[in-house]
């Protein structure tokens, strides 16, 4: 089976893996996040730390966002320091795969254990028209 961005997604969990090694558990996200950012551009990935997403209600803009970390254009990654993953925490980076045409999102949790989700979301109707 073709996993859709796998060479990509296993560049970041490897990079993922090298963080939780390094740094363990107990710190804010943002440390996390900045440390992850750092770990993907030194692999060559591209790279976006928190970028605005718009979300959009029959062409009206109701809300935004930002993607903790967005690589090459492709992958959303969601981080979190949480006890363990939870289902709200994959609903919101499913919804996060909604409001782009993004549709393959990592959810990493720097937990006592470290912790991770892939998430796909497709359809034909990803990109909405504007007013």
């Amino acid at each position: 089976m073709d996993i859709l961005n796998k060479e990509i997604t296993d560049k970041i969990i490897k990079a993922y893996y090298k963080v939780y090694n390094s740094l363990g558990y107990g710190f804010l996200e943002r440390v996390y996040e900045n440390a992850l950012f750092i770990e993907l551009t030194d692999m060559g990935l591209e790279c976006e730390k928190q970028r605005p997403i718009d979300v959009f209600y029959k062409g009206v803009k109701v809300g935004s966002y930002f993607a903790d970390i967005i690589v090459e254009h492709k992958i959303i990654i969601e981080l979190k320091a949480a006890e363990a993953i939870v289902e709200e925490h994959e609903f919101q980076l499913i919804n996060y795969l909604k409001a782009t045409e993004i549709e393959v999102g990592l959810l990493l949790n720097f937990g006592k254990a470290p912790e991770f989700k892939r998430k796909i979301f497709t359809n034909n109707i990803k990109k909405i028209e504007h007013r």
